[in-house]
């Protein structure tokens, strides 16, 4: 009888996708072969025995290459063989080149190539009577099917095979049916039904003393129980599973059930004893030359390095374990070690390099129709993008494989999706629905006596009423969460919710219950040898400590955790346990070092900052900033008041003065005169930062450059103020100023709030207004007096008395949200009656803004006067993730303004069809003046989605964003964004992160922006004032401020005309 190949899957190692996610640990399970030997048949007369020797022959030469894992070859001798039995009507030989057809494309990964042969195979052994044939046939096409994860199809084609060997008493393939059985209800999570076809076929192989297939069994059940998070169980049944395939000589199974000891310790996290085991299967797999085998042990130890946080190692073994599976056509490795890589740089936070990894490894999935590793992928994609903060780019991964997971009924799959929604929908501020989707995924994971998943779900519950402030709640999800990471031996996330515990009670000020939880997580970090977290307990310990204002004990822990994130290289860790170390000395009198320490806080900071994208920048200066502020303090009480100035400059726009130096920092250059200091010119390599912070002298220069006092302004905290005069001659002068006599029980944010709420503009979106609460708020005009108080007062004496000369101020943090021109003093003078005013984000950039003006008027290029653009037919736009679009509202008197600028600069005005994105965006590199008149829009989420509101086409949404503004290249002298809300954005340390910043780094070195949304009949008449005054003097600052004094002899009521801003040249 010809020779065939039966497929068993018998799984003997997780590998691959080891999940570094915060919610899911996912892994994907091989698939071993296992050839049934060769038995023979008496030729029939009808064959040619010449024929009939050749098909045999190659038949034989064919099982012997797939042995070889040869497939290609394989296949090219049984499709001679298959071509031969047909010529000499040999339905049995024809039936068994079919079958082993469908097994070769199956280790190719073409699971629908497969399938057609072995239904082509199938009614062959039915006509013929081979009932072990048919049973065979029947047993692969399950599992073809569960390979494309149509585990009900399988499952279907098991239980058909599972009859016809009962009723042939083929005890063998009974128990071969029994464990497919058993790995199929496994995929679907169904895994007590998956122990209980374990267990049965146990009792068949241990019966008919089938040794291997009693190994494969114990290993099966190992896994099983695995899922089940019972590890313990799950080690007992792979401890008895190696010595039999050591007995029987099985290397192959002998490795795997090492793999799967492995990950079973992994999951204790008791990460060296996997890392044992796994380099012990490794050397068997290359010994045998199963070069699978081979790249899944080394797949594995990537991803138990991974959790060790060792990115370089695990990416280092994934690198080795690609092109093994890339030589051996193992598409789904291949995929899957690119997936893994992926979650390497995922978690060491590289997420355009981890997205690269998806998107190579997403397609593969597509292609071998594997729709349950398409899901972990597109899921993994959703994590990228949130890390990103593209949420609405996440959310979208994450809606498309919620349906694949459901579809395929991986339940496991299902309930992570709905974890990271949640998560997603948490760092969007929307809690109630975040707790939505946890509420949606814990049943699930309870449902498949997923113990840790329910565990995890229960924590980001507690995480959830965390963020809400509802405390008690949060505590009792913990308490819910800790003692089943305990029953299941999860070290790591036991240690996590104790932690978790701590900073709960931490925020409730109960410090001896934050400490004791703090002090149960610490020796378990220490015991799984996880040393940032041990770290982090150590650093939670030193803050409760302080908290107490026990700051010996403090000290101590801070001196304790700034060794260990140094050894593990958590520079970022390493930063926070020095500026918390830095500021207990500080607060414990010792001065000096307090200095000394910060100032090392600050380097490591800045080194972070090296090598990230611009707006990831931005957002890890925001978490930075309390090194600089605390620095200031350390400064001031030495009166090292110049010092301090220069770490407040040194404090602000720097990811923004990085990105400026990077996009213009040759041309620049040029613009420097001798002697001057260059703002872009880089720093040497041994420091970290890309652009020199400036020196005392250089912010002196910059005065002098400008012929302009400048006034900077650091808040410290909610209770200090610190403001620095530096006028033109270089004289410096320092005033601290304390807020809480001033702010009468509210905020200094709440009160630049209570002057915006009051402004109540036309220029609105044209959607529903929110009702807003007048409980905390001031009346407007002390408001005004009380910021004028707090901002100028201390300082009056040292600002011009020329209302000509020009004042430039520098605001900090919510300040950027003043309307300096609309402050009153005592009398009720405002501030634009004395004064003629500017802003920009720090001191050094004003010094790139003047080179770029310098640059424009050296520049002889074919540019158009001006571009205007006035109420464009509005886009949609969604105010909500997850919500549909509303219709912004239409702007007629946008309209009229834009024309009458239009008549009084003799240029063509784009409105409502005319301004379309794709033109303005196409017009906007050409122009030397821009006026945009229409709505602006913010993101306080993530400043680059900030935009200008346009005309929408097929192509474009109407929406200009930040984003694309910063692709253009401006020759614009001046933009002008006449619309509501143009000058608010994301406030961050960095400044405000919005449409202005956008414009500067396009090349632009002045912006005139809106406040909040401006009434439209003295926004029209503000402007044309301005155009005049700015064709008669030239000077931006004293045509802004003539044309505000002139607009308030009209108008009064500061929002008509306080609103607009200059930032930058003037």
């Amino acid at each position: 009888m010809p020779h065939s190949v039966r497929i068993v899957i018998r799984p003997k190692c997780n590998w691959l996708l080891l999940s570094a996610s915060f919610l899911i640990v996912h892994s994907s399970l091989p698939i071993s072969v296992f050839p049934v030997p060769p038995s023979l048949a008496a030729p029939t007369l009808a064959q040619t025995p010449e024929t009939k020797k050749a098909a045999d022959r190659l038949l034989d030469q064919g099982i012997q290459q797939y042995q070889r894992k040869q497939y290609e070859a394989a296949i090219q001798s049984w499709q001679q063989a298959l071509q031969l039995y047909q010529e000499l009507k040999d339905r049995n030989g024809e039936a068994i080149a079919l079958n082993n057809l469908g097994i070769a494309y199956r280790s190719l990964s073409q699971y629908e190539t497969a399938i057609r042969y072995y239904k082509q195979a199938l009614p062959i052994y039915q006509a013929v009577k081979d009932r072990n044939g048919e049973a065979d046939a029947l047993n692969n096409l399950g599992n073809a099917y569960g390979s494309l994860s149509q585990y009900e199809k399988a499952l279907r084609y098991y239980e058909q095979a599972l009859s016809i060997f009962q009723a042939v008493k083929d005890r063998n393939g009974e128990a071969d049916a029994l464990n497919n059985l058993g790995l199929a209800n496994q995929y679907l999570s169904q895994y007590e039904k998956a122990i209980g076809y374990y267990e049965q076929a146990l009792s068949i192989f241990q019966a008919v003393k089938d040794r291997n297939g009693e190994a494969d069994a114990l290993n099966n059940l190992g896994l099983a129980n695995q899922y089940l998070s019972q590890y313990e169980k799950a080690i007992g049944y792979y401890e008895q599973a190696l010595p039999i395939f050591q007995a029987v000589k099985d290397r192959n199974g002998e490795a795997g059930v090492l793999m799967n000891l492995g990950i079973a310790y992994r999951s204790l996290s008791q990460y060296e004893k996997a890392i044992g085991y796994y380099e012990q299967a490794l050397p068997i797999f290359q010994a045998v030359k199963d070069r699978n085998g081979e790249a899944v042990a080394l797949s594995n130890l990537g991803g138990t390095y991974l959790f060790l946080s060792q990115y370089e190692k695990a990416i280092g073994y994934y690198e080795q374990a690609l092109p093994i599976f890339q030589a051996v056509k193992d598409r789904n490795g291949e995929a899957g070690v690119l997936t893994s890589l992926g979650i390497a740089y995922l978690s060491s936070s590289q997420y355009e390099k981890a997205i690269g990894y998806y998107e190579q490894a997403l397609p593969i999935f597509q292609a071998i129709k594997d729709r349950n590793d398409e899901a972990i992928t597109l899921n993994y994609l959703g994590l990228a993008n949130q890390s990103l903060s593209q949420y609405e780019k996440a959310i979208g991964y994450y809606e498309q494989a919620l349906p694949i997971f459901q579809a395929v009924k991986d339940r496991n799959g299902e309930a992570s999706v709905l974890m990271n929604l949640g998560s997603t929908y948490l760092v969007l501020s929307q809690y109630e629905k975040g707790i939505g989707y946890y509420e949606q995924a814990l049943p699930i994971y309870q449902a498949v006596k997923n113990r840790n998943g329910e565990a995890k779900a229960l924590n980001n519950l507690g995480n959830a009423y965390g963020s809400l402030s509802q405390y008690e709640k949060a505590i009792g999800y913990y308490e819910q969460a800790l003692p089943i990471f305990q029953a299941v031996k999860d070290r790591n996330s036991e240690a996590g919710v104790l932690n978790n515990l701590g900073i709960t009670y931490l925020s409730l000020s109960e410090y001896e219950k934050a400490i004791r939880y703090y002090e149960q997580a610490l020796p378990i970090y220490q015991a799984i040898k996880d040393r940032n977290g041990e770290a982090a307990a150590l650093n939670n310990l030193g803050i409760t400590y302080q908290r107490l204002s026990q700051y010996e004990k403090a000290i101590g822990y801070y001196e304790q955790a700034l060794p260990i994130f140094q050894a593990v290289k958590d520079r970022d860790g390493e930063a926070r346990a020095l500026n918390n170390l830095g500021y207990i000395l500080f607060v414990s009198g010792q001065v000096a070092q307090a200095e000394q320490t910060l100032r090392q806080s600050m380097q490591v900071l800045e080194c972070l900052r090296v090598g990230l994208k611009d707006e990831n920048k931005v957002s890890i200066f925001e978490e930075q900033t309390t090194t600089y502020r605390s620095l200031q303090t350390t400064l001031v009480a030495q009166n090292k008041f110049s010092e301090a100035l220069e770490i407040a400059e040194r404090g602000r726009a720097r990811a923004f003065l990085e990105l400026l130096a990077q996009r213009f920092g040759d041309s620049n250059t040029k613009a420097v005169k001798d002697g001057e200091s260059d703002p872009v010119k880089p720093q040497s390599k041994t420091t970290c930062t890309s652009v020199k912070p400036p020196t005392l002298a250089e912010i002196q220069q910059v005065a002098q450059a400008q012929n302009a006092t400048l006034v900077e302004y650091s808040i410290i905290d909610d209770k200090t103020l610190y403001i620095w005069v530096i006028q033109p001659s270089g004289a410096i002068a320092f005033q601290q100023v304390s807020l809480k006599s001033f702010l009468q029980g509210t905020s200094l944010a709440q009160l630049i709030a209570n002057i915006r709420e009051d402004q109540l503009g036309v220029r609105g979106l044209g959607v529903v207004p929110v009702q807003r609460s007048r409980s905390t708020q001031l009346p407007q005009n002390l408001s005004f007096k009380t910021l004028h108080q707090l901002m100028i007062a201390p300082i009056a004496q040292y600002l011009p008395e020329d209302p000509n000369q020009r004042i430039i101020f520098l605001p900090q943090g919510a300040l950027f949200l003043v309307p300096f021109a609309a402050l009153q003093d005592a009398e009720g003078t405002y501030l634009i009656q004395q004064h003629t005013i500017a802003i920009a984000p720090s001191i050094q950039t004003l010094q790139f803004t003047q080179q770029q003006r310098q640059r424009l008027e050296a520049k002889d290029s074919d540019t158009q006067p001006a571009l205007i653009v006035g109420n464009p037919v509005m886009p949609k736009l969604t105010l909500e993730a997850g919500q549909p679009p509303v219709q912004l509202a239409t702007l007629p008197n946008a309209e009229a303004e834009a024309k009458a600028l239009a008549q009084l600069l003799q240029q063509p005005a784009l409105l409502q069809n005319q301004a379309t994105e794709a033109q303005v965006k196409a017009l906007m590199p050409q122009a030397r003046l821009i006026h945009l008149s229409t709505h602006g829009l913010f993101n306080d989420r993530l400043g680059l989605s900030s935009s200008v509101a346009l005309t929408p086409t097929a192509k474009e949404d109407g929406l200009l964003t930040a984003a694309e503004i910063l692709d253009l290249k401006l020759q614009a002298d001046l933009v002008v964004l006449s619309a509501c809300d143009t000058g608010r954005g994301q406030i961050t340390g960095d400044g405000v992160i919005g449409l202005s910043r956008a414009l500067f780094s396009a090349g632009t070195p002045s912006v005139i922006v809106s406040l909040w949304a401006v009434p439209d009949a003295p926004t029209a008449f503000l402007m044309t004032e301005f155009y005049k005054k700015l064709e008669t003097t030239g000077d931006k600052a004293q045509a802004l401020r003539q044309a505000m004094l002139s607009t308030l002899e009209r108008y009064p009521k500061p929002r008509e005309w306080a609103a607009f801003t200059l930032i930058g040249e003037s």
